[in-house]
């Protein structure tokens, strides 16, 4: 362990920094509270039916005003390299919708978007951070995510219903919170 964290750590460490400048610079640049997107959506790549069968039709589809939604399969700049896309895309969106699941947090793209999403919301002092549950999570697989489990703990979330009859008042009371 103590070998893996010298020959990683400084690789680790450089990375930080390097996204955390990105992080500033992107923060620098929206000051003016001009956004391209209304709401940067963080999904894992397993759970995009989700996404295109239930999230595109209720939330994009929902106005006026309709809400602009960045999903990283359809809006991310081709050839730019991966992190600079997720920073500059978050950053370019007033809110940060993560949907999460077990899919999610096995994801390194996911947590890494999540902690840039609690990045800001610490830097911004600002609600930009929403979280939905698509299904149940264990405690215990929770509890692995140190942050998302102080998060869930401390803030509101929302749980996707399996009852299709609760729907339409999940997705009214998410477009509350996201809309414009």
């Amino acid at each position: 362990v103590v070998l893996l964290h010298q020959l990683v750590g400084d690789y680790l460490l450089a990375f930080f920094h390097i996204a955390r400048t990105w992080v500033e610079e992107a923060m620098r640049a929206n000051r003016k509270g001009r956004y391209d997107f209304d709401v940067f959506v963080s999904y894992s790549g397993k759970d995009e039916h989700w996404v295109t069968d239930e999230l595109l039709p209720n939330l994009g589809k929902r106005g006026p005003p309709f809400l602009r939604l960045c999903l990283h399969s359809r809006d991310f700049e081709l050839g730019k390299d991966i992190v600079e896309n997720i920073t500059d895309s978050l950053y370019r969106s007033r809110h940060t919708l993560c949907l999460v699941s077990r899919n999610y947090l096995r994801s390194n793209w996911c947590s890494l978007e999540m902690r840039l999403a609690m990045y800001r919301l610490l830097a911004e002092h600002r609600d930009v951070l929403v979280l939905v549950f698509l299904e149940n999570v264990p405690h215990q697989l929770l509890n692995v995510h140190h942050r998302l489990s102080r998060l869930v703990k401390s803030r509101t979330y929302m749980d996707w219903p399996h009852d299709p009859a609760l729907h339409n008042a999940f997705w009214d009371r998410l477009w509350k919170k996201l809309a414009p």
